[in-house]
């Protein structure tokens, strides 16, 4: 059973699937586990450094909480591909972290990319995530 999307669907199509990612990152930063579980479809991989691969948030959570007390996304840019023949757009959001490492130490200016799949539903099957936080936890 698919859930109501909190995301105006009456977007311009070329708009929506940047406007589902914003919402997504937004829901996932608070810890609103079932509102960013919304724009998920069944079976989407979550894809973290290490090749890490998450078909679960409360997954993601548990293993984040070894890494860092919480991380904010800054998105500088998103960029949309509009949707190919498979019916899937790519969405790119590029920008900075900042956080707490587990001992409470801050953390600022750490680069990400995220690059998404956005189904025909306008569903996410697929967030890879690439960033220098090992690198900055150095």
């Amino acid at each position: 059973m698919k859930l109501p999307l909190t995301t105006p669907l009456d977007l311009p199509s070329n708009e929506r699937p940047g406007k589902i990612v914003e919402a997504f990152l937004a829901a996932l930063e608070s810890r609103d586990l079932p509102g960013a579980s919304r724009y998920l479809a069944l079976g989407a991989a979550l894809i973290f450094p290490g090749n890490r691969v998450f078909t679960s948030l409360q997954a993601l959570v548990a293993w984040s909480a070894t890494r860092y007390r919480f991380v904010r996304k800054t998105c500088e840019q998103t960029e949309t591909l509009p949707g190919h023949a498979c019916g899937l757009a790519v969405v790119y959001c590029r920008g900075t972290l900042a956080g707490e490492w587990p001992d409470g130490t801050a953390f600022a200016g750490v680069r990400f990319i995220d690059r998404f799949e956005i189904d025909a539903d306008g569903r996410i099957v697929d967030q890879q995530v690439w960033n220098d936080l090992g690198e900055a936890r150095r």
